[in-house]
């Protein structure tokens, strides 16, 4: 069995998040979904929890930081393409989040990202394998 990676992600509204994620095109486990915690898929190894604060507090004794004022942690999601990575950033902020920087362009790597409704950043890449190879 492969390794799978949970992300565990606090969310001051859950239900506007998951509208959030939706339009960016990703899917839910409703297996794993009520009304404190989304199971969204990323991939077949890859899940992101949107927790509730109550039910994030849980697992934690930390308090929960604001991810608009401080940064934790960069979820980076490779991309098929550059206008994949353009395509995303596009949804997201036409979904309620925003940018932070310009898009960065190394030649065989290219990348965006955005910030969801609470601030959380997530980067978006793609490589182009064969130039990555020839640097």
């Amino acid at each position: 069995m492969a390794t799978q990676i949970f992300v565990n992600l606090p969310v001051g509204n859950l239900p506007a998040s998951i509208e959030f994620f939706t339009r960016l095109g990703f899917s839910f486990n409703q297996q794993f979904t009520d009304d404190t915690a989304a199971c969204m898929v990323v991939s077949d190894t890859i899940y992101v929890m949107l927790l509730t604060h109550d039910k994030f507090k849980m697992f934690t004794p930390n308090p929960i930081g604001d991810a608009r004022k401080t940064t934790e942690v960069l979820v980076c999601l490779s991309q098929p393409s550059r206008a994949e990575v353009d395509s995303m950033v596009r949804k997201a902020i036409a979904a309620g989040g925003n940018t932070y920087n310009q898009p960065q362009d190394y030649g065989f790597m290219y990348g965006h990202g955005f910030q969801d409704l609470d601030g959380h950043i997530w980067e978006l890449m793609y490589m182009d394998e064969k130039a990555a190879q020839a640097q």
